[in-house]
């Protein structure tokens, strides 16, 4: 039998797993690193290009973010944008675009002003946009499709200058490859390396592929997606949560129709991110519209099976079911639901979404907008049991036992240098490693 040992193994060549590769190789002084994909390349799934909005999510104009949580947000995404400059990737795999939170109506102007006001404190950058700005900066928001201007009160707090969006794919690349680019230490990475089963076998943690081969480590980072709750559940870990797969699809314009990115209002009361629009880095600055959100019986989206593993993970019980029935006695999730399960159907899906996206845009017609094939992605949303509710944002099962379970949907690729600082201060505790936070620090957050 085919056995290697490392150090570290980190399972999942998304971008979770491939910042904490880079991290632990560059900061820390590991021996050996290795990294283990299931498929025949770095992110091929959630962190692909074409699964999610390409956003740096600064916190500055996502509404549903608390100031307390922009202030974190803000750190984390600071390191993407530090490590792409460090390696000459502006241009080339980050961009700047203008970025814009648009209130539409008396309550969401009113709304946008005051989170203005609060928010510039931590955002100087930021600026406050009436209709006759907009005209300028971004004119489709403003006129209806005969050219009038749209009868409600609009107004917008954005910024101009910013850093906004990343290919996730090609960083993910990056790490790994400035990873490896690291002296001293060993870091392989080894593909179509489906990890089926951990066992604790003394000291050491063992991990059989469906390949067949064996690997060995001192420490396990299980950075797998929705599967990282599923191979929790399988070793005993994390029986206190469900994993609620949410796929996310979108509509693409014809041609360039936002000059920049534009959020809406969240509301309150729904758990998933409100439309937004955004020039697509990979359709020539085409604007893709979306996300819709609806529930997927699978793990993995395009790609074959992974629907036992979804029912092993959703881990039904009573609470569960107490969970979705607070959730849908909910009109309006009710409908929220309803509605985007519609947006997936042939015939009505299209007709549908863009009476939603008329918000943003006016003038958007049927003929504008075709459903983007293939696009979308799945975030694993964690259901806790215990509180019975959902948890937004991402969650992480540290056993002290010399293995962690990562699940990040959403921003969990903004906060992927971040949560890794986080993992390799855990790591290195456990193994008596040294890490230079100092260095790391230095090189990828602002002074205090």
């Amino acid at each position: 039998m085919n056995e290697k040992h490392y150090e570290v193994v980190i399972v999942g060549g998304g971008i979770s797993g491939a910042a904490l590769f880079y991290e632990l190789a560059k900061y820390t002084n590991v021996k050996s690193l290795c990294m283990l994909e299931k498929y025949e390349d770095l992110a091929t799934l959630n962190t692909k290009g074409t699964s999610n909005s390409q956003t740096i999510h600064v916190g500055d104009i996502e509404t549903n973010y608390t100031l307390e949580k922009a202030k974190i947000t803000k750190r984390t995404a600071k390191m993407v944008e530090k490590f792409c400059l460090q390696h000459d990737l502006q241009d080339k795999v980050m961009f700047k675009h203008q970025k814009m939170a648009l209130g539409v109506g008396q309550k969401e102007v009113d709304f946008i002003r005051n989170r203005y006001e609060e928010f510039k404190t931590v955002f100087p950058y930021l600026e406050l946009w009436d209709k006759e700005k907009l005209k300028e900066l971004e004119p489709k928001l403003v006129y209806l499709e005969d050219g009038t201007e749209r009868p409600e009160p609009i107004l917008a707090m954005g910024a101009k200058d910013q850093y906004t969006t990343v290919e996730y794919g090609q960083m993910t690349k990056e790490l790994a490859k400035a990873a490896q680019a690291c002296e001293d230490v060993v870091t392989d990475i080894f593909f179509n390396s489906q990890v089926d089963e951990i066992e604790k076998v003394g000291d050491k943690y063992k991990l059989t592929t469906t390949s067949g081969t064996v690997f060995t480590a001192d420490f396990v980072v299980v950075d797998a997606g929705a599967h990282s709750l599923f191979l929790a559940h399988k070793m005993g870990y994390g029986k206190h949560m469900g994993c609620l797969p949410m796929a996310g699809s979108f509509y693409i314009t014809s041609g360039e129709f936002l000059n920049g990115k534009v959020y809406m209002v969240q509301n309150d009361k729904l758990p998933f991110a409100a439309l937004h629009g955004d020039p697509d880095i990979l359709a020539n600055g085409k604007t893709r519209f979306g996300p819709t959100a609806l529930m997927l019986p699978k793990l993995e989206r395009y790609k074959p099976g992974t629907y036992l593993d979804f029912f092993k993970t959703l881990n039904l019980d009573g609470n569960i079911i107490k969970i979705f029935w607070d959730l849908l006695k909910d009109s309006d999730i009710r409908n929220y639901v309803f509605r985007n399960f519609l947006f997936e159907v042939p015939g009505l899906n299209k007709k549908l979404f863009v009476k939603d996206a008329r918000k943003i845009v006016p003038s958007l017609k049927e003929e504008d907008i075709e459903y983007a094939k293939g696009f979308g992605g799945v975030r694993p949303q964690v259901l806790n049991k215990e509180e019975q509710r959902l948890m937004l944002g991402e969650a992480s099962i540290n056993t002290g036992n010399g293995i962690i379970f990562n699940m990040t949907p959403s921003p969990g690729a903004t906060s992927c240098l971040g949560n890794a600082q986080r993992d390799v201060k855990t790591v290195s505790e456990y193994l008596n490693l040294e890490f230079d936070e100092k260095q790391f620090l230095a090189d990828l957050t602002d002074p205090e």
